[in-house]
Protein backbone atom coordinates (compact mmCIF):
# COMPACT_ATOMS: atom_id res chain seq x y z
CA UNK A 1 0.00 0.00 0.00
CA UNK A 2 1.48 3.35 -0.96
CA UNK A 3 1.63 6.36 1.33
CA UNK A 4 -0.09 9.52 0.16
CA UNK A 5 2.37 12.37 0.20
CA UNK A 6 1.24 15.96 0.48
CA UNK A 7 3.72 16.65 -2.31
CA UNK A 8 1.68 14.60 -4.81
CA UNK A 9 -0.06 16.50 -7.60
CA UNK A 10 -3.35 17.94 -6.44
CA UNK A 11 -6.60 16.30 -7.44
CA UNK A 12 -9.51 18.18 -8.97
CA UNK A 13 -11.34 17.83 -5.63
CA UNK A 14 -8.34 19.31 -3.80
CA UNK A 15 -8.19 22.26 -6.20
CA UNK A 16 -11.94 22.78 -5.89
CA UNK A 17 -11.64 22.44 -2.12
CA UNK A 18 -8.91 25.05 -1.94
CA UNK A 19 -11.03 27.48 -3.97
CA UNK A 20 -14.19 26.87 -1.91
CA UNK A 21 -12.27 27.09 1.37
CA UNK A 22 -10.79 30.44 0.30
CA UNK A 23 -14.21 31.68 -0.81
CA UNK A 24 -15.84 30.75 2.51
CA UNK A 25 -13.07 31.38 5.06
CA UNK A 26 -11.07 34.03 3.22
CA UNK A 27 -7.56 34.06 1.81
CA UNK A 28 -5.93 35.27 5.04
CA UNK A 29 -7.31 32.34 7.07
CA UNK A 30 -6.33 29.75 4.46
CA UNK A 31 -2.88 31.30 4.01
CA UNK A 32 -2.30 31.10 7.80
CA UNK A 33 -3.49 27.49 7.89
CA UNK A 34 -1.27 26.53 4.94
CA UNK A 35 1.74 28.27 6.48
CA UNK A 36 1.21 26.31 9.70
CA UNK A 37 0.94 22.97 7.87
CA UNK A 38 3.71 20.51 8.70
CA UNK A 39 4.73 17.10 7.42
CA UNK A 40 2.86 15.67 10.42
CA UNK A 41 -0.54 17.21 9.71
CA UNK A 42 -0.33 17.65 5.93
CA UNK A 43 -2.28 14.42 5.24
CA UNK A 44 -5.08 15.65 7.53
CA UNK A 45 -5.10 19.11 5.92
CA UNK A 46 -5.26 17.47 2.48
CA UNK A 47 -8.16 15.29 3.67
CA UNK A 48 -10.27 18.20 4.89
CA UNK A 49 -9.45 20.32 1.85
CA UNK A 50 -10.46 17.55 -0.55
CA UNK A 51 -13.46 16.11 1.26
CA UNK A 52 -14.88 18.78 3.56
CA UNK A 53 -14.29 21.67 1.16
CA UNK A 54 -13.93 19.94 -2.23
CA UNK A 55 -16.89 17.59 -1.77
CA UNK A 56 -19.29 18.65 0.98
CA UNK A 57 -19.00 22.46 0.77
CA UNK A 58 -18.68 22.32 -3.03
CA UNK A 59 -22.00 20.54 -3.48
CA UNK A 60 -24.70 22.33 -5.41
CA UNK A 61 -27.89 20.98 -3.76
CA UNK A 62 -27.93 23.51 -0.93
CA UNK A 63 -26.56 27.03 -0.70
CA UNK A 64 -23.48 28.11 1.23
CA UNK A 65 -25.80 30.11 3.49
CA UNK A 66 -27.61 26.90 4.38
CA UNK A 67 -24.31 25.04 4.80
CA UNK A 68 -23.14 27.72 7.23
CA UNK A 69 -26.28 27.31 9.30
CA UNK A 70 -26.01 23.50 9.28
CA UNK A 71 -22.33 23.65 10.20
CA UNK A 72 -22.92 26.04 13.08
CA UNK A 73 -25.78 23.89 14.36
CA UNK A 74 -23.69 20.73 14.21
CA UNK A 75 -20.68 22.34 15.87
CA UNK A 76 -22.86 23.62 18.70
CA UNK A 77 -24.92 20.44 19.07
CA UNK A 78 -21.83 18.24 19.29
CA UNK A 79 -20.00 20.63 21.61
CA UNK A 80 -17.24 21.41 19.10
CA UNK A 81 -17.15 25.07 20.07
CA UNK A 82 -13.59 25.84 18.97
CA UNK A 83 -14.57 26.28 15.31
CA UNK A 84 -17.73 28.33 15.90
CA UNK A 85 -15.96 31.73 15.76
CA UNK A 86 -14.28 30.79 12.46
CA UNK A 87 -17.64 29.80 10.97
CA UNK A 88 -19.33 32.93 12.35
CA UNK A 89 -16.68 35.03 10.55
CA UNK A 90 -17.30 32.95 7.40
CA UNK A 91 -20.94 34.03 7.33
CA UNK A 92 -19.73 37.33 5.86
CA UNK A 93 -18.94 35.27 2.75
CA UNK A 94 -21.79 32.75 2.82
CA UNK A 95 -24.73 35.08 3.33
CA UNK A 96 -25.98 33.68 6.64
CA UNK A 97 -27.28 36.62 8.65
CA UNK A 98 -27.21 37.17 12.41
CA UNK A 99 -30.96 36.39 12.36
CA UNK A 100 -30.23 33.08 10.59
CA UNK A 101 -27.61 32.27 13.19
CA UNK A 102 -29.75 33.00 16.25
CA UNK A 103 -32.55 30.89 14.79
CA UNK A 104 -30.06 28.11 14.10
CA UNK A 105 -28.92 28.17 17.72
CA UNK A 106 -32.55 28.19 18.89
CA UNK A 107 -32.95 24.89 17.06
CA UNK A 108 -29.85 23.64 18.84
CA UNK A 109 -31.41 24.62 22.18
CA UNK A 110 -34.54 22.59 21.48
CA UNK A 111 -32.93 19.53 19.89
CA UNK A 112 -29.50 19.34 21.55
CA UNK A 113 -29.74 21.33 24.76
CA UNK A 114 -29.93 24.86 26.10
CA UNK A 115 -26.39 24.91 27.59
CA UNK A 116 -24.82 24.10 24.20
CA UNK A 117 -26.89 26.74 22.43
CA UNK A 118 -26.19 29.27 25.17
CA UNK A 119 -22.43 28.76 24.82
CA UNK A 120 -22.63 28.96 21.01
CA UNK A 121 -24.59 32.22 21.27
CA UNK A 122 -21.98 33.63 23.66
CA UNK A 123 -19.23 32.78 21.15
CA UNK A 124 -21.23 34.26 18.28
CA UNK A 125 -21.79 37.53 20.17
CA UNK A 126 -18.09 37.81 21.02
CA UNK A 127 -17.13 37.09 17.42
CA UNK A 128 -19.61 39.60 16.00
CA UNK A 129 -18.23 42.20 18.43
CA UNK A 130 -14.65 41.43 17.30
CA UNK A 131 -15.71 41.62 13.65
CA UNK A 132 -17.38 44.98 14.25
CA UNK A 133 -14.28 46.34 16.03
CA UNK A 134 -12.02 45.09 13.26
CA UNK A 135 -14.23 46.51 10.52
CA UNK A 136 -14.39 49.84 12.37
CA UNK A 137 -10.59 50.01 12.48
CA UNK A 138 -10.47 49.32 8.73
CA UNK A 139 -13.01 52.06 8.09
CA UNK A 140 -15.31 49.67 6.24
CA UNK A 141 -18.11 49.74 8.78
CA UNK A 142 -18.94 52.15 11.59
Amino acid sequence: MSKRSHENPRTDKAETGEAVRRSVLGDAHVDRANAAKSDFDAPFQDLITEYAWGTVWAGESISRRERSMITLALLAATGNFEEIPMHIRATQNTGATPQDIIETFQHVAIYAGVPKANHAIKLAKMTFDEMSDYQSMDGEKS
